[in-house]
């Protein structure tokens, strides 16, 4: 081969390597161009997504600052045909309806239990239950100084609330705690054992030398020291509790208004209606202390007449108006103590009654004035049933009429026997409801096992 010819073959071989490189160059070039583009582009898009979002940002605060926020409006469908005007041009809208000033209550857990308590018993057994007799009532037995088969007999027969003993139950220590301990072991249910002790001359078990007698309330009241009535009430309770009762028909809340009146006389912690308020809260709660029930009497006030309830009936001319500010306010202060028990008095209030019916059975008194005005959600109890100042009435009339009144609880028909089947009968007769008596049961139970509460 010519060299003319070696030449050409060289350099075309040259241009060819040289064109080769030039040619990856180039598309290395054109490559880096290309993704300098996509990069480029995707800067400025994403620039231009943050400029246009910050724009609508900026254009939404504007319109927040222009237009200030409106409270959400409620869409209301409108009467196509809406009611005239009434007279005094309220559109004939409708009044709302006031709010319930009485909600149902809630039920505690006593009151639950003692509803249950109730919806266990017969009707004969809740019958008896408001019954507070004595010990001879229930036996015959006379006087009853020990509980064995004949009381426990009885007792299933005849379950009453409570009883209540006096001096001749009382022979020893021993015997009254064991009566008392058996008496309530007998008992299908909760049962008060309860004494009249004030202090003085009623005081049944000092005055039987077991305790020391802490002398009458009016000795106390004429001191004018509470600290002495609170401790009276209290060292009173102790002994009982000790003894095995649970209930003191005590303190006397009467004002003595009246010099001449010897049933009550220094039973009373004295003339002052006041002094007396206060004299009755702290004997109350001496007695508390103590971890005995009380009971005040004699509702609405004795002190202002002069005729003994054992022998006959008493009457006072006293207006209501007049009772507020005077005989009722230790009856007032008895209850903000916390009082279980109130005792009727057996007393003519004409004024305040209109008739001749006896406090002890009069639903003026004992439903208008005590429950309803003076607010006692506790156990209302007469003053014994076998009385002088109730002897026109027979036992179970008695009964019926106190219960229909409002009573609570029975003390002493002359004939327990008699009064039980009487109110039995108005019962199943329907002259009375069975819902009456629960009523009272519920009031009775609620105190029983309040302990328990």
């Amino acid at each position: 081969m010519e060299d003319k010819d070696k030449k050409d073959i060289i350099d075309d071989k040259n241009g060819r390597r040289i064109y080769r490189r030039r040619r990856r160059i180039r598309n290395q070039i054109l490559a880096y161009l290309v993704a300098l583009l996509l990069v480029a582009g995707l800067v400025v898009g994403v620039d231009y997504g943050i400029k246009l979002a910050m724009e609508q940002y900026r254009a939404w605060q504007e319109a927040e600052e222009e237009e200030p926020e409106q409270p959400p409006i409620d869409i209301v469908e409108e009467d196509p045909y809406p009611e005239d005007e009434d007279e005094n041009g309220d559109g004939g809208e409708e009044e709302e309806e006031p709010p319930d000033d009485d909600p149902v209550p809630q039920l505690s857990e006593l009151d639950i239990f003692v509803e249950d308590k109730i919806n266990e018993m017969s009707l004969e057994h809740k019958i008896a239950g408001l019954f507070f007799i004595t010990p001879d009532s229930l036996t015959g037995a006379s006087p009853a100084v020990r509980a064995g088969s004949a009381t426990e007999e009885r007792m299933q027969e005849y379950p009453v609330g409570g009883l209540i003993y006096f001096a001749g139950n009382i022979q020893s220590r021993n015997q009254l705690t064991e009566m008392l301990a058996n008496t309530r072991s007998y008992s299908p249910y909760p049962i008060f054992l309860a004494v009249d002790e004030e202090g003085g001359s009623v005081a049944r078990i000092a005055r039987s030398n077991l305790a020391e007698n802490v002398g009458p309330m009016g000795d106390i009241g004429a001191n004018g020291d509470l600290g002495a009535a609170f401790e009276a009430g209290q060292t009173i309770g102790e002994y009982l509790s000790e003894l095995g009762f649970d209930t003191n028909f005590a303190p006397v809340a009467d004002v003595l208004a009246d010099a001449d009146n010897q049933t009550i006389g220094n039973r009373s912690f004295g003339t002052d209606a006041s002094m007396v308020a206060d004299m009755v809260a702290a004997f109350i709660g001496g007695a508390k202390e103590a971890g005995i029930r009380t009971s005040a009497k004699h509702f609405p006030g004795l002190g202002g007449t002069t005729v003994d309830t054992h022998v006959g009936m008493a009457t006072s001319e006293r207006t209501l108006e007049e009772m507020r500010s005077f005989e009722l306010l230790p009856f007032i202060a008895a209850i903000e103590s916390g009082v279980e028990f109130i005792m009727l008095g057996h007393l003519l209030l004409p004024a305040i009654s209109g008739d001749d019916t006896p406090a002890s059975l009069s639903s003026i008194i004992v439903t208008d004035l005590l429950r309803e005005e003076l607010g006692f959600g506790g156990i209302i109890i007469t003053d014994a049933l076998n009385m002088g100042a109730l002897n026109d009435y027979a036992s179970a009339e008695a009964s019926i009429i106190a219960i229909k009144a409002g009573v609570d609880m029975l003390l002493m028909p002359a004939n327990f026997i008699e009064a039980y089947n009487g109110l039995l009968e108005a019962v199943t007769s329907g002259e009375i409801s069975e819902e009456r008596i629960n009523e009272s049961l519920r009031r009775i139970f609620r105190v029983k096992y309040s302990i328990a509460d």
